[in-house]
């Protein structure tokens, strides 16, 4: 069987795309669960809006309104609710699905944030942290909530 250069050009141009499809979703820290009100998300200078099904990313800060929420599922199954009000900042996210390595660096500058630890903070611990801007928290145990009372955002 012979390939023509046509045949042989969407084959390759095909398998790009896959791999591309592939490593987009690879890069992706988690997906937008649930979501309540107003809710942003700031992004390479940029702001985007959000939906269910949003892709959410390691640099992402997740804003939330008055009477707002969203809940984030990331790819180790770890459970994010952020409460209204509320600024999260996704600082780093890696998460390997075979050996369970990786970090997970997020700090909520303002409101409340909800956490049901997933795969990388069960196999490593101290591969996890939590900031607020008076507090670095490590992960001891499988549920909690983290409080940012008054402003609680410093100046960026």
């Amino acid at each position: 069987m012979r390939i023509h250069a046509t045949q042989y050009a969407l084959i390759l141009v095909c398998s790009c795309m896959a791999v591309g499809n592939a490593c987009a979703a690879a890069d992706s820290a988690g997906v937008v669960k649930t979501l309540k009100g107003a809710v942003h998300i700031e992004r390479a200078g940029g702001t985007s809006s959000v939906a269910i099904g949003t892709e959410v990313y390691s640099s992402d800060r997740i804003v939330t309104g008055p009477e707002s929420s969203i809940g984030i599922t990331l790819r180790d199954n770890t459970l994010l609710s952020e409460g209204a009000n509320s600024v999260l900042e996704l600082n780093k996210f890696a998460f390997n699905t075979t050996t369970y390595d990786g970090a997970l660096d997020a700090t909520i500058k303002r409101g409340s944030l909800a956490v049901i630890d997933g795969k990388l903070a069960k196999a490593n611990p101290d591969a996890v942290r939590y900031n607020t801007p008076t507090t670095t928290l490590g992960v001891r145990g499988t549920e909690f909530i983290i409080e940012v009372g008054g402003n609680g955002e410093s100046a960026r």
